[in-house]
């Protein structure tokens, strides 16, 4: 008798030995009930002889029986699964196999017409197959399979696995993989192999690519699967694998990860050339094997190309942007990055650019000249020489600008290119062409931001012998390299110097287009030789006037919103007395470096921003010790500690001291070392740093005379600047001087009262200025030649450099400029 795990495994086998027998008549109805049934279903043959077999199924089964009996009529028998109603209730899975009584039949009327093995399927794998049934089923799958023994040799493989190459069946028995499919890495796979039968673990899922004999000329990817066969006892026989061909799907992969990686790697810099170099370098090697890009030279220097189409003449020159091989150094380039790829007429790549279509050749003529000419080192080159076989070109086109042409080849790699790999090329070239036209258009807006920055701030410092002065500027906005400070060194009469930093609101063009309009208007002011207290008056009613010119027009201006709120601070150094006079518009931080190396931060007048009202502007005066060194700054030298209002003006200072107190070789060494210190390498504001090291005048370089209101006072001044004049060795220019000596004391003798002065001041140019009380200032007049006077301000203009008025506070000054011709000087 069985055993019980014998009787299980029995039950779970399809096998019709073990299987319940019912009888089933015309109408099938049940007409015979065994033991065997009883004891699957749980019926007695009196409960169920009689009843229709569809009240013994479950509900979804009932309904197919009537379409169940008319196949078993016409096929003569049916086998497949059934849900029996247990007598319990629940459902009974069973295998079934209905066939006809036939022989019955014959023999006698009114028998049943069918015989019904059951058999139970509950928890069974599934259906026991013949060895013939299992054989035609590998043999007709359409995945490819085979079997190798322990040694790795074929002995079996069905009739799909062909399709990859290697020959029938019949001709791999006994031979190893890399005997029948040489193109392949045979030796991977069977170190796979030899893994699976060592751990016994299958391998599922393996993908392999390589070339094959059905495809010799392109990689084809397979995905395999390995598991091992055992023998009844257990021990390793061989290795049963399949093998589907998955290439669609890894090209697929493929060209999905070069896609995702263009998105990454093009256009990390608004730089023309290096996006050109990322685009070469994204296609190798997933794409090609060598890749050039070669752009239109208006690109190159940001300008505009031509819209549209271009003609033959239009499309070149083009230069050498960027390209990339899979051989180290770029052995297949005859033109190097920056040169000019020249290329014949109707060369491929130039009806590429004046088509604006993309070209693509799977097969190229091996003794074809690589299509240029005139190449930098007369270095020819046929596609043979270079080993070049299949080629694409593209065009690099956006927005409807034609910008140049990107061209892959193919050397290593047997397959040539095909459709799929030009729509791919299309693809990120045109993700790169929009980042080669924002880096085009980025470069022609930056320099002509940059044109406009270099014409607002100063070239370069002007000449005095005031004071050595050394700048620096940093633009929060690096990429336009545009900010709204300024700084400025203004010569003005006496010798003397202004110096200028201001601060406008925000960023960019709109700041900077502010900050010329208020650069113009202190230059202007500052000529005008005013105090720095109604310098900034001044200023302060400019702004406010175009604020509300700006408030008032239906388009408002920005520049002049942003020039609103602005501060300045106005410092005039007099190198003959050595005093500094400086007010403030906004927030101001003059820092005085002793010559001692002390450092000290002078008390201004708190004055409002411009354009807010407030109280009026005040300037203080302070002594300037030779050697002393004058620093001022906007507020964003101190901006990375956080904006203005919220930072503690001690710590302010404390931190601008430490800086200052350090020595370095040259002032702009220090300028450079201030900025460094305290401005991170993305400053959350503009920054500028005004540093000045004050000098004086020596004594022997002025001279002073008071003078009596006494005409005769002008023969004897004559005299003594003609004998000034010889000691300093400008005798040249006595003649001219006791001229503008004689006009500018005869006048003040003349118009004004009380005392006279005169000084010469020996610098860059030769000085003087003549002072008295009165606050009337002369006028100059183009005297008509029947006039007796009103020549001598006329003559004085002819004469000298320049001229002009300065007022004190007890009076004025009239001055001029004489260059100085003396080679001594």
């Amino acid at each position: 008798m069985a055993t019980s795990e014998e009787s299980g495994v029995a039950r779970r086998r399809f096998d019709m030995a073990d299987a319940a027998v019912v009888l089933l008549d015309a109408r099938m109805a049940v007409a015979g009930w065994t033991g065997d049934a009883e004891r699957l279903f749980g019926y007695r043959g009196a409960e169920v002889v009689g009843r229709a077999a569809a009240e013994l199924l479950m509900p979804e089964d009932a309904e197919r029986l009537p379409d169940l009996t008319r196949r078993c009529g016409r096929n003569g028998g049916w086998t497949g699964l059934l849900a029996v109603r247990h007598r319990d209730g629940h459902p009974v899975v069973t295998t079934v196999r209905a066939v006809p009584a036939v022989e019955a039949a014959e023999a006698a009327e009114g028998p049943p017409r069918w015989v019904v093995l059951a058999a139970d399927s509950t928890g069974a794998a599934g259906w026991d197959m013949s060895r013939t049934v299992l054989e035609r089923l590998a043999s007709h799958s359409p995945i490819g399979i085979a079997i190798v023994d322990a040694d790795l040799r074929y002995v079996w493989s069905n009739a799909a696995l062909e399709q990859f190459g290697g020959g029938p069946a019949h001709q791999r028995i006994g031979k190893r993989l890399a005997d029948i499919q040489p193109g392949l890495n045979a030796q991977a796979l069977e170190a796979v192999m030899r893994q699976v039968l060592e751990t016994g673990e299958a391998v599922v899922g393996y993908e392999h690519v390589g070339t094959v004999r059905s495809a010799p000329h392109r990689d084809t990817a397979h995905a395999m699967s390995f598991t091992r066969l055992d023998d009844d006892h257990g021990n390793p026989i061989g290795v049963y694998y399949t093998v589907v061909d998955v290439t669609e799907r890894y090209r697929a992969r493929q060209r999905l990860t070069l896609l995702d990686q263009a998105g990454k790697r093009l256009g990390r810099t608004l730089d023309v050339m290096r996006t050109a170099q990322e685009l070469a370098d994204v296609a190798v090697p997933g794409l090609a094997d060598f890749v050039t890009v070669d752009l239109l030279e208006t690109v190159l220097e940001g300008g505009e190309p031509v819209a549209g189409p271009l003609s033959g003449t239009d499309a070149m020159p083009l230069r050498r942007a960027g390209h990339q091989s899979v051989n180290e150094g770029v052995p297949e380039a005859v033109v190097e990055i920056g040169e000019v790829a020249a290329y014949l007429p109707e060369a491929p790549p130039i009806r590429a650019l004046t088509g604006g279509t993309s070209w693509i050749e799977e097969r190229l003529d091996p003794l074809a000249p690589e299509w240029a000419t005139g190449i930098a080192g007369d270095r020819a080159a046929t596609f043979l020489d270079l080993g070049l076989h299949t080629a694409m070109i593209v065009p690099v086109r956006a927005r409807g600008t034609m910008l140049g042409i990107t061209t892959f080849f193919r050397r290593h790699r047997q397959d040539p290119f095909d459709q799929d790999d030009l729509g791919l090329a299309e693809e990120f070239v045109g993700r790169a062409a929009l980042c080669l036209d924002n880096a085009r258009r980025y470069t022609r807006e930056r320099d002509a931001a940059l044109v406009l920055q270099r014409h607002l701030l100063p070239h370069r410092l002007p000449e005095q012998d005031a004071m050595e002065v050394a700048a620096c500027y940093r633009p929060a906005d690096e990429l336009t390299g545009l900010g709204g400070d300024w700084f400025d060194v203004i010569p003005l009469s006496g010798a003397r110097v202004a110096l200028v930093v201001g601060d406008v609101v925000g960023h960019g063009i709109e700041a900077a287009a502010a900050m010329g309009r208020l650069r113009a208007a202190v230059q202007t002011l500052a000529d005008l030789d005013l105090p720095p207290e109604e310098v900034l008056a001044h200023l302060d009613d400019l702004v406010d006037r175009a604020g509300y010119e700006d408030d008032t027009d239906a388009a408002p201006r920005a520049d002049g919103v942003r020039a609103k709120g602005a501060s300045c601070l106005y410092a005039v150094y007099d190198p003959v007395g050595g005093r500094c006079s400086m007010a403030a518009a906004g927030h101001g931080l003059p820092a005085i470096v002793a010559p001692d190396g002390t450092v000290d931060f002078p008390e201004l007048p708190p004055g409002p921003a411009l354009g807010v009202s407030g109280p009026p502007f005040e300037s203080v005066e302070l002594p300037l010790a030779e050697g002393s060194v004058l620093a001022l700054c906007t507020d964003g030298l101190l901006a990375a500690e956080g904006p203005a209002p919220q930072r503690d003006a001690a710590a302010d200072r404390e931190r601008l001291r430490r800086v200052l107190e350090r020595r370095a070789p040259s002032l702009d060494d220090r300028c450079q070392a201030v900025v460094e210190a305290l401005v991170p390498a993305r400053p959350p504001d503009d920054v500028v740093l005004l540093m000045a090291r004050a000098r004086r005048l020596d004594a022997e370089r002025t001279v002073s005379w008071e003078l009596s209101g006494d005409p005769a006072a002008v023969a004897d001044v004559r005299k003594r600047t003609s004998r000034q004049l010889c000691e300093w060795g400008l005798d040249e220019l006595t003649f001219t001087t006791e001229l503008v000596v004689s006009e500018l004391v005869t006048n003040a003798i003349r118009h004004a009262s009380g005392p006279i002065r005169l000084r010469l001041i020996m610098s860059r140019t030769l000085v003087c200025e003549v002072w008295d009380a009165s606050p009337t200032a002369p006028h100059l007049r183009h005297p008509k030649t029947t006039d007796e006077g009103g020549r001598g301000l006329f003559l004085v203009s002819q004469f000298t450099q320049r001229w002009g008025t300065r007022y004190t506070q007890d009076g004025k000054i009239i001055w001029t400029e004489q260059s100085l011709t003396s080679p001594e000087i």
